[in-house]
C-alpha cells in the first residue's frame, strides 16, 4: 500500500488563519465554501492562496456546496441552481489548482420515500457534463455518503456514470451514524473508486467531528482494508481546532503504521 495522502478541513472563511498551521503539519487542505460565498469572492485571494499552496508542493481539495443543493432533485429548478453552484465551485477548484472535488448527494430516504430510483436517474443525467469538465482541468470528483443507510444507491450512480474522474469519498462519522452496512462491506462495495476518505469520530448519536479515537467508531475495518489498496485514498481529517486535528493525526499514523 502507498501512504495516503493526508489532509486538513479548512473553511474558506479561515483559510487565512488555519493554512500556515495546517501546513507545517504535512497537511494539504481540504477547503470547504458555502454557496454565497462563491458569489462576493475576491479572485485576487483565492490567487494568493493559491500561490501559497504552490510554494509548499501541494495541491488541494475542495468541499463543495451543499446545503440546499441536490443533484439528483425532483424539481428542475434545484437541480439548475446545484448545477450553477457546482460550476462555479469548479472554477473556484481550478484556480486553486484543486485535485479533488466533493460533493454531497443531497438525498435521503425521509425525504423521497421510495424515490431513490427517480433521484438516481435524474443525477445520472445531471453529472456527465460536469464531470467531463472536471477531468479537463485534472480535478476527481467525489461522491460523499451523508444519510445513506448502504452504498448501494451511490455505487450504482458511480458505476454508472463509468469515469475516471468520478468516484466515493467514504465517510467514517456518517457512516457511524446511519450506515447499516458493516463498515468492511461498505468499503468492499466502493474500493474499485475509492478515491477519498474524511476521518472524524462520534459517539453514534451526533455529528460531533471529534478526534480519531475519541468517540465509539472502530477503525480496525478501515486499517485492514487500505492494507489491501495498492494505492491508498487521499484522507482528509476533519477536526474542529489545530488540537483536535493534532490528535487525530497522531492517531491515524499510528492506524497507517
Amino acid at each position: 500500500m502507498t501512504l495516503p495522502n493526508l489532509g486538513a478541513h479548512i473553511p474558506w472563511a479561515q483559510v487565512d488563519r488555519c493554512l500556515a498551521p495546517a501546513l507545517a503539519l504535512g497537511l494539504a487542505p481540504e477547503i470547504a465554501i458555502k454557496g454565497p460565498e462563491l458569489d462576493v469572492i475576491d479572485e485576487r485571494a483565492i490567487l494568493r492562496t493559491a500561490e501559497v499552496l504552490a510554494e509548499a508542493g501541494m495541491r488541494p481539495r475542495v468541499h463543495a456546496p451543499f446545503f440546499d443543493l441536490n443533484p439528483g432533485a425532483l424539481d428542475p429548478l434545484i437541480r439548475q441552481a446545484t448545477g450553477q453552484r457546482l460550476q462555479q465551485t469548479l472554477r473556484f477548484a481550478g484556480l486553486l489548482q484543486a485535485d479533488l472535488m466533493i460533493i454531497h448527494p443531497g438525498v435521503d430516504k425521509w425525504r423521497y420515500p421510495k424515490l431513490e430510483q427517480a433521484w438516481l436517474n435524474l443525477a445520472l443525467e445531471f453529472f456527465p457534463p460536469l464531470v467531463e469538465q472536471a477531468g479537463q482541468n485534472g480535478c476527481r470528483l467525489a461522491i460523499e455518503n451523508i444519510y445513506e443507510e448502504s452504498p448501494d444507491t451511490l455505487v450504482q450512480l458511480v458505476d454508472g456514470i463509468d469515469s475516471e474522474f468520478f468516484g466515493h469519498c467514504f465517510d467514517a462519522g456518517h457512516w457511524h451514524l446511519f450506515g447499516r452496512r458493516p463498515m468492511d462491506e461498505w468499503l468492499k462495495s466502493v474500493s474499485s473508486r475509492l478515491f477519498h476518505l474524511h476521518l472524524h469520530d462520534n459517539h453514534g448519536r451526533a455529528d460531533e467531528h471529534l478526534p480519531v479515537g475519541d468517540g465509539t467508531i472502530d477503525f480496525n475495518p478501515l486499517q485492514k482494508h487500505l492494507r489491501k489498496m495498492p494505492v491508498a485514498p487521499s484522507i482528509t481529517l476533519e477536526a474542529r481546532s489545530l488540537e483536535h486535528l493534532q490528535r487525530s493525526l497522531l492517531e491515524v499514523n499510528r492506524l497507517l503504521a
